[in-house]
């Protein structure tokens, strides 16, 4: 083809050659799996809208080499299947794709994609976008997923603890100011705010597990110092009694 070839399509093709006999996968449970990696494999809803347009465009339900990888829908087709996307976008999304290792171009002599086939109307050639890559990472493209998925389940997890955290804490501070325990909560309140505020709106696993740290030990500190008052408290209480029961004997 005339396109200038990169490194990147040059191990895209490598890899190709390595599928083993028989291998086949579902599309669409790939397709699913890479809308779960995709911020581990650095594309774009928009690209992966074109993705599955591509895949739509795949005439069975398991690729795999024994069907042909090579799939040839023109630009304008693409655009129907991706809902209007202007053909510009497309041919930038498609780019992405390739630079990303999941797609490989086959380009024909003029650069058209298009199919050579046989006088019983079977495929012989076809030239446009070999889907093989998907075929050859499909387990990667899964495992990146499961990551993918256990670290939002862990995000969660973690987001949920800082809320209880939360909660557990601002109590304790309005306990201790209702209850006029010694301390300077005003400060401590403040500490509180601080590193709540801090957080951003979407914040990532790090932040909400530092934010955690910091208010589990805070939660700590306010605990023992409050526990502390009540056994002085409790001690006091107790050697005035004795000292009623010495004076009343």
């Amino acid at each position: 083809g005339r396109r200038p070839m990169t490194l990147g399509m040059l191990a895209s093709q490598a890899a190709a050659r390595e599928i083993e006999p028989g291998q086949s996968i579902d599309k669409w449970k790939l397709y699913r799996a890479l809308c779960e990696a995709k911020p581990l494999l650095g594309i774009t809803d928009r690209a992966l809208a074109i993705l599955n347009a591509l895949l739509s465009f795949y005439p069975k339900g398991e690729l795999s080499e024994e069907n042909g990888l090579v799939v040839f829908p023109s630009n304008a087709q693409l655009s129907l299947r991706a809902h209007g996307m202007a053909e510009q976008t497309i041919r930038r999304h498609l780019a992405t794709l390739i630079e990303a290792g999941l797609l490989i171009r086959k380009d024909s002599p003029n650069g058209k994609r298009y199919a050579r086939k046989e006088q019983g109307g079977e495929i012989r050639e076809a030239f446009g976008f070999s889907l093989a890559p998907l075929l050859v990472r499909a387990e990667e493209i899964e495992q990146l997923a499961a990551k993918v998925v256990a670290e939002r389940l862990h995000l969660q997890r973690l987001r949920e603890r800082l809320t209880l955290c939360r909660r557990d804490v601002a109590k304790l501070i309005e306990m201790a100011l209702e209850e006029g325990a010694a301390g300077d909560w005003s400060r401590v309140h403040l500490y509180f705010r601080d590193v709540v505020e801090r957080l951003p709106r979407s914040p990532s696993t790090e932040q909400v597990a530092a934010a955690l740290d910091e208010l589990e030990l805070l939660r700590e500190e306010i605990t023992n110092q409050l526990e502390t008052q009540v056994k002085v408290q409790n001690q006091s209480g107790n050697a005035q009694h004795y000292e009623r029961h010495i004076q009343n004997s």
